[in-house]
Formats: structure tokens, C-alpha cells, sequence
């Protein structure tokens, strides 16, 4: 058997100050209109693909907003989240007011294992056997971790037979205007140098999916001053880099960065921060071989004349 070709890091992300910035959900918390419009869009997409899962997992449920819509649009599946942040996956796990009524109803109606489960743990590396999973969705989370790559191929693990893998993340020009106006303080990188939307698509075939479908637009919100941006940027992950610059920053270093800042006010007076959002789905395909490396072939029956 070949051995498996090394992991290729997208960046010297340091996981446990991903966990650490992502520990206090109330300071996410203002963020949280930008995952809820690309949740939107990813459902729109979602609702294209006509599947019936039993089990759907959110990879990096976060406060786990996302597992009320896909509650809602999957009743009579078990839900399923999981995020590496203790505090978020508690508040995860917290019953939502809005959806009590509509959880006694299908505590009545449905199977006991319909309903919501919130684990704490790795996306990465998930607690579910083999062909465990109907739908894996994962959004504004697969940024965070530093070998993509790996994550494609334990979520094709989890995922059965044409199960559906749908996920959303940041791409390379994400916070162009925040690399601009740190580029007068220093050449240290003060944000993730995130993966490009092809090396996804590539990576998704190399872990086995089949046909993956990837897609990318650019969002641009709008800011007064440059604190609100920051605390935004900060609400959104912050910079979770083994490589980011220690240490305080001068006032004068500061003020050359508010100055670049500045600078890149737009014509309506406003500060911008660009966005790129990927969007991707792809299918686990069934197994051309068999365990001891014998094709499977299959065959068509055929129609009636």
C-alpha cells in the first residue's frame, strides 16, 4: 500500500489560540451578521440538492445558530455540532427559545434520536466511525485549521456513500485593506494568508470526494472608523498566527497605521473590508476497489424496449 502523501500546511496557525480567541462567545458575538448572511446563501445552495439525511453533522458549530437551520429544514434527522471552543459548544448546547415548541412537537412525532447534539471537540479529527454521516456542513470554519487537507479526508472518512459534504470559508483576499494598513507597521503577517479557491477544489479530489463544485464571491462591508472594523476583524478570529508579532506597539507605529487606514477611505467617506467567500460541495463517491484492492464494476440494468 502507498504511503499517504504529507500534509501540506496552509499556515502556521496555532490552534490553541484559535481555541483561546473563540472563548468568549460574547465577544463574537458582533460578527455574527456575517455568518448568518453566508449561512443564508449556503442554504440556498443547499436546497438544490435533493437528499434525505438521517444524521448531519456542523463541523465548527461556533454558538451553533446553524444547527437551528438545519434543524428546521432536516426535522426528522439527528443534528449534530462540534466545535473546539468549550464556551462556544456550552452555549451551543443551551435550549434556543424560538425552537422549544418545535423540539416538544418532534419529541412526540419522531424517533428519540431525532433532536440536537452538541459535542466539544476537533473537526479535524471527529469522534464518529466510518460512514457515519448523511451531511456534513461546515461554515466560516475550515480557515482555522492549519492542514485543510487532512480535514477533507477524515470528513470523507465520516461521510457515507454519496453523502454530501457543503462548507464555507475565507479566501486570499479576505482583510485586504487590514494587510494594507499593517504593511506601514511591519512586514509581519497580521492576518491568515488564506487558501485560494482551486487548491481547495484540488484538495477536495485528493481526499477522494468526487465532483466538487466550488464557487467564490466577494462581500464588502462598510465601517465609520477604523475601531469598529477592528472589532469586527477581532470578533471574526482575530490573528491566531505562531509567526504574529509580540509585544505592544508605539504610538507613533499606531498612528502610521491609522494613517494607511485613512488613506483608503472610499469616495462615500466609509471604510471597506473585503470579504472572499468560498463556497464548496462535493460528494463521497462509492469505492472503485475493495478492501483487497479488487475493481468494483457495476452495471446498469437494462431498460425495457
Amino acid at each position: 500500500m502507498a504511503s499517504p502523501q504529507p500534509s501540506r500546511m496552509s499556515a502556521p496557525i496555532d490552534q490553541a489560540r484559535v481555541r483561546s480567541l473563540f472563548s468568549q462567545p460574547a465577544r463574537i458575538q458582533p460578527s455574527d451578521f456575517l455568518r448568518r448572511e453566508i449561512a443564508q446563501r449556503m442554504h440556498e445552495r443547499l436546497q438544490l440538492v435533493k437528499i434525505v439525511p438521517k444524521q448531519v453533522l456542523d463541523a465548527g458549530c461556533g454558538e451553533g445558530r446553524d444547527l437551528v437551520l438545519l434543524q428546521k429544514t432536516y426535522p426528522a434527522a439527528q443534528i449534530l455540532g462540534i466545535d473546539a471552543a468549550p464556551a462556544m459548544a456550552t452555549v451551543a448546547g443551551a435550549p434556543v427559545p424560538d425552537t422549544r415548541a418545535l423540539n416538544r412537537m418532534l419529541s412526540r412525532l419522531l424517533p428519540a434520536k431525532a433532536g440536537v447534539d452538541i459535542l466539544c471537540g476537533d473537526f479535524g479529527n471527529l469522534p464518529f466511525g466510518t460512514n457515519s454521516l448523511d451531511l456534513l456542513w461546515s461554515n466560516l470554519a475550515l480557515h482555522w485549521h492549519p492542514q485543510p487537507d487532512r480535514v477533507f479526508a477524515e470528513w470523507r472518512r465520516t461521510l457515507r456513500v454519496d453523502g454530501l459534504l457543503m462548507f464555507s470559508n475565507f479566501g486570499p483576499d479576505t482583510f485586504a485593506e487590514l494587510r494594507t494598513a499593517f504593511a506601514a507597521l511591519d512586514e509581519t503577517p497580521h492576518t491568515l494568508p488564506f487558501v485560494d479557491m482551486h487548491d481547495f477544489g484540488d484538495q477536495l479530489v485528493e481526499a477522494g470526494f468526487s465532483t466538487p463544485v466550488m464557487d467564490m464571491e466577494r462581500i464588502t462591508v462598510t465601517y465609520d472608523t477604523v475601531d469598529a472594523l477592528l472589532t469586527d476583524v477581532r470578533a471574526l478570529g482575530g490573528n491566531p498566527l505562531a509567526t504574529r508579532r509580540r509585544g505592544l506597539i508605539g504610538r507613533t507605529a499606531w498612528q502610521r497605521v491609522l494613517d494607511a487606514f485613512e488613506a483608503q477611505r472610499r469616495p462615500d467617506g466609509k471604510l471597506g473590508l473585503t470579504f472572499e467567500v468560498i463556497y464548496g460541495h462535493a460528494f463521497r463517491p462509492a469505492p472503485k476497489t475493495t478492501a483487497a484492492g479488487e475493481a468494483i464494476v457495476r452495471f446498469q440494468p437494462r431498460k425495457p424496449q
